[in-house]
């Protein structure tokens, strides 16, 4: 009688990431490019671009967001550690202004819904709340 190999493992499908999960790049595309719909449209918010072109500002966030949830590490490779706090600095950011921000970030969630389930949109969300809160760095005028 011929004993069973075991040594031979069957294939393990590794656990996606929450990048891969939610659509990958295009879902990012989209939620980053409502974001900045909004923003453009906001004039206390837009004045924190100093950028004539949002575009810029609009790729940055991109390779950010797919870099810190599991995609390509583009951003890192080509800008180095995020340093969101250091980044933020020179600009004024006060709590109306992260309420902005988090205004127009919740509606491009909204708009990216059909790609996440529950948890994983309460995940973004939830991180989106304390990244914005981390970024105040001054009080109202």
């Amino acid at each position: 009688m011929t004993q069973p190999d075991h040594t031979v493992s069957p294939p393990v499908s590794p656990v996606p990431t929450f990048y891969e999960r939610v659509g990958g790049h295009e879902t990012f595309r989209r939620l980053v490019a409502e974001f900045y719909r909004g923003v453009s449209d906001d004039p206390p918010l837009r004045d924190l671009y100093p950028e004539e072109d949002l575009g810029p500002a609009e790729e940055r966030l991109l390779l950010f967001l797919e870099q810190y949830w599991g995609g390509p590490t583009t951003y890192q490779e080509t800008r180095g550690h995020p340093r969101l706090r250091m980044r933020h600095v020179p600009f004024k950011v006060t709590p109306a202004q992260r309420d902005r921000w988090l205004q127009h970030m919740h509606a491009a969630i909204d708009s990216i819904r059909d790609q996440l389930g529950p948890m994983d949109e309460h995940l973004m969300r939830d991180y989106m709340n304390r990244a914005a809160q981390a970024m105040v760095n001054a009080l109202e005028d």
